[in-house]
């Protein structure tokens, strides 16, 4: 993806971001049985406005300017940083969007999705995992896109035993998609090779040693 030069206020927008101080507990829920939610509104960017370039950037800046609690423009303009290498700037626009977001919010699964993903590409497989986590909660949503995603975030953390435990759970879920590392590369084409070697590293490590449910 070619770097979008953010022509931001920067002065202005920048004052709009108020410190927060969030502390994501890393510790991860055992897996559940089963995982065959699409969770379609989890899984998904966040876009609240359609555009491309410097001026999609400047739009969603000035909508956050108008307004300091526009979250699903914040949320856009977060990832596009995150992605263009303003990480810092991203990680702050992410925090201030997503500060106060509770369960009910329509935007917090998607957000902490898309947050994970960006903090796990840009080598902070850590921080991808506390937002990651906190989905993977007990709860009436169990997304078919979590066991994997949680077994390359802790494979990439040397956690393993728990890592296998997750794609177990994708095996159990969907035998005919994950126990062979031969579709893996169909089944996630988002996913950047790298991902998808890391991911087959998992499949391989649970073909040697299946663990036992539960």
């Amino acid at each position: 993806m070619k770097p979008i030069r953010m022509m931001i206020p920067l002065s202005g927008l920048l004052g709009l971001l108020l410190p927060v101080t969030a502390a994501f507990a890393q510790t991860v829920p055992a897996p559940s049985e089963f995982y065959f939610d699409e969770d379609r509104s989890t899984a998904q960017p966040i876009i609240a406005v359609r555009g491309e370039g410097d001026a999609l950037v400047d739009r969603l800046a000035r909508m956050i300017e108008r307004d300091p609690r526009a979250r699903e423009p914040m949320l856009q303009l977060a990832g596009i940083a995150m992605k263009s290498d303003r990480e810092a700037l991203g990680r702050d626009l992410y925090a201030r969007a997503m500060a106060g977001l509770d369960r009910n919010n329509r935007l917090m699964r998607p957000a902490r999705w898309n947050y994970g993903w960006d903090l796990y590409r840009a080598g902070d497989a850590s921080g991808a995992l506390a937002q990651w986590a906190v989905l993977a909660e007990p709860g009436p949503i169990r997304g078919e896109w979590l066991p994997t995603t949680l077994a390359v975030a802790l494979w990439t953390l040397e956690r393993k035993d728990e890592a296998v435990k997750w794609y177990a759970a994708a095996v159990r879920t969907y035998p005919d998609r994950w126990s062979s590392p031969r579709d893996i590369a169909a089944l996630l084409p988002t996913w950047r090779d790298a991902d998808r070697a890391t991911l087959i590293e998992v499949q391989r490590a649970w073909a040697a040693n299946p663990p036992t449910w539960p």
